[in-house]
């Protein structure tokens, strides 16, 4: 049973800082979404008995990956998909608070390139996946809502 319905977990972490939205560009050898742009996020990778999974997830993947710092979350959305090589995942967008650092590609194998981009500018773009629009409708109703 597991096997039918097991999903690797993804976080995406939403970091808006003044208007504005971090995006990364995808590295051209990342297996999903190559070139493409998209929120930092990683796989969960906590042992069994962690607590803050997605806490530690996004921290940790928007340190690792563009080097700032975040601190509370709150979930925004969340969806499934399946994976160029067929593996389910289910995938958990949360909008971070913004403590520090200034956002660079630290991981150049995943990141080619950072964005800061507005609403309007991110809806004006070619290169943003319809989920990832999806995503940031998401966030940007959850931000007015707040």
């Amino acid at each position: 049973m597991l096997e039918e319905y097991g999903y690797v977990v993804n976080v995406d972490g939403v970091v808006v800082k003044g208007d504005e939205y971090l995006f990364i560009e995808r590295g051209e050898n990342e297996d999903h979404a190559a070139g493409l742009l998209s929120f930092p996020g990683g796989k969960v990778e906590q042992p069994p008995g962690s607590t803050e999974a997605l806490e530690k997830t996004a921290a940790r993947e928007l340190y690792e990956e563009v080097g700032i710092e975040i601190g509370d979350i709150e979930y925004v959305c969340s969806t499934t998909f399946e994976a160029d090589d067929s593996t389910r995942c289910l995938n958990i967008v949360v909008l971070c608070e913004y403590i520090s650092g200034d956002a660079y590609p630290r991981a150049t194998d995943e990141v080619a390139a950072v964005h800061w981009l507005s609403y309007d500018e991110i809806k004006a773009r070619t290169d943003v996946p319809g989920f990832v629009e999806r995503f940031v409708d998401c966030a940007e109703e959850a931000r007015n809502s707040a």
